[in-house]
């Protein structure tokens, strides 16, 4: 196999030397990685992920962590600079993954920040200095 090819070689320089045995080893201690990662985890970081890779979304978000606090819906358009409809859409997409919550209040809905959120943002602020 190929993919055997360039990790013997790979092993060979990392070693000085390997063996069939060294590629078998490197291959199972591979494959307990691959255990590690679950499908349904990844599937749900990558939502989440995928739901502030967007400037509107993340701006939603970062607003949310300021509030400290809740933001009713409509007090999102003076800030931001998109159509009521995409707010909603954002705000859909932010509370599929997780990372906002919301609740009627009325004829009003009100959404707050996760702690899943607020830890995200607090990892990413801390990496600005690095």
């Amino acid at each position: 196999m190929a993919t055997n090819d360039r990790l013997r070689r790979y092993l060979t320089d990392e070693l000085g030397d390997c063996c069939a045995e060294d590629v078998e080893q490197r291959i199972g201690e591979l494959d307990v990685l691959e255990t590690q990662t679950d499908e349904t985890t990844l599937e749900t970081d990558v939502q989440v992920l995928s739901a502030l890779a967007n400037e509107t979304r993340y701006k939603i978000v970062r607003l949310l962590h300021a509030a400290d606090g809740e933001l009713c819906v409509c007090e999102f358009a003076p800030l931001l600079d998109v159509s009521e409809s995409a707010i909603s859409h954002a705000l859909s997409d932010l509370t599929n993954a997780g990372l906002v919550a919301r609740r009627k209040d009325g004829k009003w809905r009100k959404y707050r920040i996760t702690g899943r959120a607020t830890a995200l943002l607090v990892a990413l602020d801390g990496t600005k200095s690095l």
